[in-house]
């Protein structure tokens, strides 16, 4: 009897010191739960009123999110009166071996975090990083996924992306289209300037100002190759690209300006022999 009495004390004495502690980080786990999704709503709507861009929103919630329920849940552990120095240890040894295992993809997390801070490239924009290019669909934590001109899908490490040199097409409205039109050099020069200056004249696409640049640029080996520079907009510049060359192609055949290719001439020579 006085065994069972004794484990009746225990129980008494550590349902008192425990049974207190347990239903309190239970309240503040709940109340901590809905203080937290509370916070993500503010942080909502202050990237808003912020108007930060969407990819970062998408970036940094989650961020956010992850980040107050682990430190709720360290409390909660505090105090129900377990030892958290020893748990915060091992899962600093924990994250230090996965780091080391996971260099790589740290890497380009760390890439995604510097593209979606400094903004060298967003959704929508066609770039050119790597030796590919291509719209850029989406900016994701470790890739960034782009669609090609031919429809394929290219997923590009941000760690690259980050620490290369990047051609961005779209950050600019306007873009100059530089066009080689070779003749000729029997052909009349000032008059295919004017015709080219006359097809680029009759397309709304083609900006006035600045003013097309036609001038002669190179003397080649076949031909007076003479340089076209217009402007436009950067929607349009593949459309212009392709279907300027097709009308200064038929404006040259129906004016008599010819488009040479190369030749070579070959002479023989008839040796003598005694």
């Amino acid at each position: 009897m006085k065994q069972i009495d004794y484990y009746w004390e225990m129980l008494a004495k550590y349902a008192s010191l425990y049974i207190p502690k347990v239903l309190l980080a239970i309240i503040v786990l709940i109340v901590g739960w809905i203080l937290i999704k509370k916070i993500l709503k503010i942080a909502d709507k202050a990237f808003e009123k912020k108007e930060v861009d969407e990819t970062i929103r998408g970036f940094l919630r989650p961020l956010i999110s992850v980040g107050l329920k682990i430190l709720l849940l360290l409390s909660v552990i505090a105090m129900v009166g377990i030892e958290t120095t020893s748990f915060v240890a091992v899962l600093a040894a924990a994250s230090f071996a996965v780091g080391l295992a996971l260099q790589g993809s740290l890497s380009n997390f760390a890439g995604g975090v510097l593209i979606l801070v400094f903004k060298p490239f967003k959704a929508g924009d066609y770039i050119d990083a790597q030796g590919y290019s291509g719209t850029v669909k989406n900016i994701q934590i470790f890739n960034t996924i782009l669609k090609t001109p031919d429809n394929k899908t290219i997923s590009v490490p941000n760690g690259f992306l980050s620490n290369s040199p990047i051609t961005n097409y779209s950050t600019e409205p306007k873009r100059r289209l530089d066009l080689v039109f070779g003749v000729g050099y029997e052909d009349d020069i000032e008059k295919a300037k004017r015709l080219i200056e006359k097809v680029a004249k009759k397309d709304d696409r083609i900006d006035e100002e600045p003013a097309p640049l036609i001038a002669v640029g190179e003397l080649g080996g076949s031909s007076v190759n003479i340089y076209s520079r217009f402007w436009c907009d950067g929607s349009e510049y593949w459309n212009i690209f392709y279907e300027i060359q097709e009308k200064v192609k038929k404006t040259f055949d129906e004016n008599g300006i010819s488009i040479p290719f190369p030749q070579q001439d070959v002479h023989l020579y008839k040796e003598n022999k005694a």
